[in-house]
């Protein structure tokens, strides 16, 4: 079928809408149409070169929409349903699988970086020639081939906008705070970064019962967004931030710290934010090639701990369900994360949008 598709050609220019051949569903695959597509720094990444992926390819990772048909062997999602997409799937079966952590399944590894489906092929073709899948999802697209392990059905009371943004953003803030960190009940956490990701920490670490919540950003309309969802201080993120935090913490830094922006010199910063004995978390995804710089000596002298969470250290087809439930009873403010919306021939202007720091999060419709 032909579809229409954000591209990238070449890393470095600008995302290009073009008609694509998509094939059908293979064994184990869903065609799902898009309904709902995030804008996420990750895809950024890849249209920068900042990660770097083959090339052509269709980038998007946040995605929701409607099954339309279904592979072989597929028996958990049928036509009709509604799903969130989860760009990590797992095979179920591998050693990381096994112990419920599929975002960091050794069998889709290759396939996911290399661009293709499980078989080592694509389903997507430009003038008869390869054009990859990011992320095993393509989503920016009106229509994606996907494994079935990546689709898991939302309930249809959800709007679809929300639901793509528990496929990514949400649950890796959230997942973060209560799958990774652990936060407690009454701790303090500061938040660098106040995007889609950043607030969805913030709102985990409402839910999770911390006090004291400091959203720390650039730009005054992000944090002003940050007080809409919690924040008890906002700080204009500058050379005086980490003695702020300490300030507004009796000299000891917090007890969680989110570093929410995928910067070494913010990871570094963010690292003197933390109390002795106190977690720093980095949930950004930094440039590959790139290295932070941490004084092992304080690490261990002042008990500090450094986490990586990777797409919140989740299990999709466990906490996407458990996240939806609590935004449909008002446990979890959802609907302000989409602070504009765009059509697919609009994806440059939404990512100008992004980097000018004019939106939190925003989303296609299709």
């Amino acid at each position: 079928m032909k579809i229409q598709a954000a591209v990238v050609t070449r890393a470095g220019q600008p995302f290009e809408v073009k008609t694509l051949e998509l094939a059908p569903p293979a064994e184990g695959e869903v065609l799902v149409r898009i309904r709902a597509a995030g804008i996420c720094h990750s895809d950024w990444n890849v249209r920068t070169g900042a990660t770097e992926h083959p090339l052509p390819a269709v980038a998007g990772h946040e995605g929701a929409g409607i099954v339309e048909s279904t592979g072989p062997g597929v028996s958990s999602v049928s036509p009709g349903d509604q799903v969130a997409l989860s760009w990590a799937p797992g095979c179920g079966s591998c050693f990381f699988c096994d112990r419920r952590r599929p975002a960091l399944c050794e069998t889709w590894q290759r396939p996911l970086w290399e661009g293709t489906m499980l078989d080592g092929t694509t389903r997507l073709a430009l003038d008869g020639q390869p054009v990859y899948h990011y992320c095993g999802l393509a989503c920016f697209a009106d229509h994606a081939v996907v494994p079935e392990a990546s689709c898991v059905p939302i309930d249809p009371k959800v709007p679809l906008e929300v639901a793509a943004m528990i496929g990514c953003s949400v649950t890796t803030g959230l997942g973060a705070v209560l799958n990774t960190a652990r936060v407690e009940r009454g701790a303090s956490v500061a938040i660098y970064g106040m995007g889609g990701v950043g607030l969805s920490i913030l709102a985990g670490a409402r839910l999770a019962g911390a006090e004291q919540l400091i959203a720390v950003d650039r730009y005054d309309s992000k944090l002003e967004m940050a007080r809409a969802f919690g924040a008890t201080e906002t700080l204009k993120a500058d050379e005086s931030t980490q003695a702020e935090i300490l300030k507004r913490t009796c000299q000891r830094g917090a007890d969680y710290v989110f570093e929410a922006v995928g910067s070494p010199e913010v990871q570094e910063m963010s690292f003197g934010a933390v109390r002795p004995g106190g977690k720093l978390v980095l949930v950004g995804l930094s440039p590959m090639g790139s290295e932070t710089d941490f004084p092992g000596s304080i690490i261990t002298r002042q008990e500090k701990t450094v986490l990586g969470s990777y797409y919140g250290s989740c299990d999709p087809q466990r906490d996407f369900p458990l996240y939806a439930g609590l935004y449909l009873d008002g446990r979890l403010e959802l609907d302000s994360l989409v602070s504009k919306t765009y059509s697919l021939q609009e994806i440059n202007a939404a990512y100008s949008d992004m980097i000018e720091g004019k939106i939190s999060r925003g989303a296609i419709l299709f």
